[in-house]
Formats: structure tokens, sequence, C-alpha cells
């Protein structure tokens, strides 16, 4: 059974229900002008949304993401798209659940379905156009022929302005429940874990290998946001634009085992990061992906350099 999204011909491909993007998350900031001056120089637009400051990606519609003034920073909530004729069934299935619905949080404007995760996190379903992909995203790996540079002048390297977020990756106090609750609630699937130390899920109807991942920590919070970029080339030159602006800290040049992508992190200026991503594995829809239980050493990084000593400290945590 196929039936259309809502816009841009995205199709609904199985009867299931579930989320079929990770529509945006929200970020609360001490600092405003200084989180946009972050996220500028990652290559992203920035548009005024009221009082908060919408996060986009250049030629697209689409808010990513959503700064919101606070006191201190923290992952204010994550939002999922579901197809229109999905929205009520969600409402059924979660009363069913015996989870309560609630109103939207003060300050945001939203026609959505609102619940509590595990971690007492607000989430949002809303009926939204699918902006998952629908196929494995082209990776550009070229090389010049004999007799011709393959590499631009350093003066003249382009600006890098990634093309959609990824996934984000939370910090929670139990792994195994956070699989447990997107996965009974919103329906999504396991892609892979280790252990009770982190978990990848994937949407039924199409997605990267993971719009969401969790990692254990004493407390929730967010750890990353992921953005795509067409290139290993790409990655790099991004990691070079914002050291070039003063943001040097983070982690990379490398590639991942779960999930495969290549990728390099940014520190922002409150210990979060921001992923320049690469070639992410794809599951397409109602594929039978076999999700596995990895040790420690084959979960994290094929190659690359050693990690920062605070990589899985929970920065939000210390703030709050």
């Amino acid at each position: 059974m196929t039936r259309m999204g809502e816009r841009g011909g995205a199709s609904r491909k199985v009867d299931g229900l579930g989320v079929h993007s990770l529509d945006h998350f929200a970020l609360c900031v001490p600092d405003m002008r200084e989180a946009c001056n972050f996220y500028d120089a990652f290559g992203l637009e920035l548009r005024s949304a009221g009082r908060s400051m919408g996060i986009h990606t250049f030629n697209n519609p689409q808010r990513w993401a959503l700064l919101m003034e606070g006191r201190t920073k923290r992952l204010h909530h994550l939002s999922f798209g579901v197809f229109a004729e999905d929205l009520e069934r969600f409402k059924r299935h979660i009363e069913a659940q015996g989870i309560p619905l609630l109103d939207a949080p003060p300050g945001v404007e939203s026609d959505g379905v609102w619940l509590l995760d595990p971690d007492g996190m607000p989430v949002e379903l809303r009926v939204a156009p699918k902006t998952s992909p629908e196929q494995k995203a082209a990776a550009e790996f070229s090389s010049s022929p004999a007799g011709k540079p393959g590499a631009p002048k350093r003066s003249q390297a382009p600006f890098i302005t990634p093309s959609r977020l990824s996934h984000c990756l939370t910090f929670t106090r139990d792994v195994s429940a956070m699989i447990a609750f997107y996965s009974r609630v919103l329906g999504l699937r396991l892609s892979d874990r280790s252990g009770n130390n982190i978990a990848f899920m994937h949407g039924i109807h199409g997605s990267d290998h993971h719009l969401v991942a969790f990692a254990r920590s004493h407390a929730p919070g967010l750890h990353h946001c992921a953005w795509q970029v067409a290139s290993l080339n790409e990655v790099g030159l991004g990691a070079m634009q914002m050291a070039n602006k003063g943001f040097a800290k983070g982690w990379g040049l490398g590639r991942h085992v779960l999930g495969s992508n290549y990728f390099h992190y940014v520190r922002d200026p409150w210990g979060t990061h921001s992923e320049y991503s690469c070639d992410m594995d794809y599951i397409p829809a109602d594929y039978p992906w076999q999700a596995g239980d990895h040790e420690a050493e084959d979960a994290f990084y094929v190659w690359g350099p050693q990690p920062p000593t605070d990589w899985t400290h929970n920065h939000e945590a210390d703030q709050a």
C-alpha cells in the first residue's frame, strides 16, 4: 500500500503506525547572539521566528531547529513528523498506552500532539512533510584525471552549507527504556545498539540508519545534532571553516562503524556538538534490517583520532 504524503511527493510506504521524520529539535540557549554566531559559521541560515530563531538550510523551507532564550543551554523538545492520516491514530494509540496527552509547552505554537518520554523530555508529533530521505543520499567521491589538479586553491575553497538535519543524539538515564518507548509509542525501529550504553533508531517509512540515537548518562540532554553534507571533502572543509571562525574544538575527521558515516564534530560554546556527516547507511521502508548488539569497540568508529577525554560528558547536566 502506498499513499502520497503532504508535500514533496513523499510516499507512505507501509501500513504500520510510525513517525516518518525527525522534524526539528528545539534548544534553549543562554546567549542568542552567541548561538546564532555558531550556527551561522557552521553554514546554516537563521530566520526570525517571533521571540525565537529558526535554523534552516539554504534553499529549503524546512525549519530544522528552533533556538529559544533560556537561563542555561538545554534541549527543550523533539518534534517528529507524521502523515496526516496517522495523527488521530497516534492520539488513540498513545491514550491506549496509558500515556497522557499534554498541551504544548508555554511559548510554543503547535497544533500537534504532545507527550513526555521516559526522561521527561517533551515530544511533539505533528503533521509535516516527510523530510527523511526517500533513498540513500548520493555521496561525491571524485578523482581528477591525470594532468589536472584535483583540489581548489585554499583561498577559493567553497563555504560549506549542509543540506538537511540528519539526526540528533540525546543523553538518557536508561537506553533500554528509550528503545522501548520510541518503538512502542512512536513506531521507530532499533537499528543497532551497544548494550545499555548507546542505541540508534530508524523510521519505518524509509530513513537513514538513525533519526535519533540515545547515549547513557546520569541526566538527559543533547549530545549532538548532525547535518548532511555531500562529500568527505565537504566534511573536511567544514571543519576548517569552523576552525577559521574560532571553533576549533571537536573531534574528527573519522568514520563511524554503526551508520558508517564520515564525520567531523564541532563543539559549541556550551559543550554540545554539531556534526558534519556524509554517506550514512540507509534503511529502506519495511526492509528487514537485523539490529545488532555490538561490543563497544565495534560500535564507535573505524578510524580517526582519539576522541576528546570529555566526549561522553554531559555538559548540559552541568548547567542545569
